[in-house]
């Protein structure tokens, strides 16, 4: 490769902006995300999951069932530019029972946005999803939003975060005006005042954010670059996204210092966002985005060099060529043909199945990207079709819609009819109305006499002599891996005493056998 091309690919990854939004439901996550849009330029009109009829409308939040409940149930991918960036922007869902998506999401990300309800705090939720952040030592930026509301006190706030997920915080902004009164923010790095009515210099509000502020520089720790590339630190906006306020600070400090693409830790090595060879990350699986033609796209994240439209990947879990005839980039439910992506951006790849969450596509070496699990489902039940001339249609359904992770897919080895797993029951609700508006297909649930499932390794010999002892409590995941179905903890703990040469996991890593 060239000097020059190598030059402009280090450009344009320096460009790059990767990001998801974190939440705890209600927080505001959706319509920050709809704000961060149109204040991008990217939508003319912002939806509001509170609002009413066309203005209800949000871009990020195109499925029915998404529509219906004001709820984000899978995770949108946008791409716009903004101040000379290219930002991907990912919008996970905020609810516990598709805590999974959010996971792999944030496995294709170099920074994330914490939503926090100025009078909620840190809220469960939000302190779950900032675990998984640390795990990956994920930058955080932190928005505190609905000060336009009864507000807990600032420096309060503050403190939760701190002493709540052990993250320094450093106020890159603060706000001007509480509740009804809440006009705009305060920069304390370039010290403006960004306001939505003029205000002098006497008013009360401006008096007692200038009191506010020179306690808080004397108090708080600078922002330091290196501590928040580090995840150690997290400069803190105010806002409110209803109002439009403190929304372009956030979207300037994401342009200014947010994390150009990171590198993406494989099997073997560590894969640099300027690396020559092109390499890509499978992360993310939508069936059906557009039904009229029955579609199915795998989402990937761009990890080292320059994609083009056209050129051959090796697909590694396969061994095949895979081609690039129509890479896509997002805007949520809209699509524009790619041409080029670099280290950093998401692109939709249409296929036909042939593409899985966790694959690796590459442009020589055989390589295999890391850190993307499936979790043990907490609950467990079977599928009772009322139609049997669909079953043929039931069982292609399943398939596609676990492969795309909606639900995971378990066989049962005694030929019953499949069981699914789910971390919550919204994520069975999400099911039935995505068979029936898809696919054309009633289902209904029944319990089951199981309360785990564990994914079995060890000497293949040995499986198949355990499996053969529990005919009726072994089934096949997607992959044909064996997975055991306990009636209890008790029965899960007895089970692992009596076959010590097994191993029963809780966890298995994605493109990899769990034998």
């Amino acid at each position: 490769m060239s000097e020059a091309l190598s030059a402009e690919i280090n450009r344009e990854i320096a460009r790059r902006r990767t990001f998801a939004i974190i939440s705890h439901p209600d927080a505001g996550k959706t319509t920050l995300t709809e704000r961060i849009l149109r204040a991008g330029g990217a939508i003319q009109m912002a939806g509001n999951v509170r609002a009413k009829g066309e203005r209800r409308r949000t871009k990020s939040d195109w499925m029915g069932i998404e529509r219906d409940r004001g709820i984000s149930v899978v995770t949108s991918v946008m791409t716009f530019e903004y101040g000379d960036c290219v930002f991907n922007l990912l919008d996970t869902p905020g609810h516990e029972d598709f805590s999974e998506d959010t996971y792999r999401t944030l496995t294709a990300v170099d920074c994330a946005v914490m939503v926090i309800d100025a009078a909620k705090g840190i809220e469960e939720r939000t302190r779950k999803l900032f675990e998984i952040c640390r795990l990956r030592d994920i930058p955080i930026v932190t928005f505190i939003n609905k000060m336009d509301r009864e507000a807990q006190d600032c420096f309060a706030l503050l403190d939760e975060i701190a002493n709540t997920l052990a993250l320094d915080t450093s106020p890159a902004t603060w706000p001007i005006g509480r509740a009804a009164k809440f006009i705009g923010t305060y920069d304390l790095r370039t010290q403006e005042v960004h306001t939505k009515e003029p205000v002098g210099e006497d008013d009360p509000r401006i008096v007692q954010m200038r009191e506010e502020v020179e306690l808080a520089e004397a108090a708080l720790p600078e922002f330091d670059r290196e501590s928040f590339d580090a995840g150690h630190l997290s400069p803190v906006f105010f806002g409110s996204a209803m109002k439009e306020i403190g929304v372009t600070d956030l979207l300037d400090a994401l342009v200014a210092y947010g994390p150009a693409p990171r590198a993406q830790q494989t099997e073997t090595r560590e894969v640099k966002a300027s690396e020559d060879q092109v390499t890509a990350l499978i992360f993310k699986i939508q069936a059906n985005m557009d039904p009229n033609h029955r579609d199915r796209m795998a989402f990937a994240r761009v990890c080292s060099g320059r994609l083009t439209r056209g050129m051959r990947l090796r697909h590694v879990r396969t061994g095949k060529q895979f081609a690039l005839h129509t890479p896509q980039f997002f805007f949520a439910r809209d699509r524009q043909l790619a041409e080029e992506a670099f280290g950093g951006d998401v692109v939709g790849i249409p296929n036909h199945g042939t593409l899985r969450i966790g694959d690796t596509l590459s442009e020589s070496e055989d390589l295999r990207f890391t850190g993307v699990p499936h979790f043990a489902p907490e609950i467990l039940r079977r599928v009772r079709l009322d139609d049997a001339m669909k079953a043929k249609k039931l069982r292609q359904a399943l398939v596609e819609l676990a492969e795309e992770g909606v639900v995971q897919l378990f066989r049962p080895q005694d030929g019953l009819s499949p069981i699914v797993g789910v971390v919550g029951t919204l994520q069975l609700d999400v099911l039935q109305s995505r068979l029936l508006g898809e696919y054309g297909v009633t289902i209904g649930f029944e319990s089951t006499p199981y309360s785990l499932a564990r994914w079995v390794t060890g000497d293949r010999a040995k499986i198949e002599m355990f499996q053969d002892m529990n005919r009726s409590a072994m089934a096949d995941d997607l992959d044909g891996d064996p997975v055991f179905l306990a009636t209890s903890s008790f029965m899960m703990r007895r089970t692992i005493e009596m076959n010590p040469d097994l191993a029963f996991h809780d966890i298995k890593q994605i493109g990899m056998s769990a034998t």
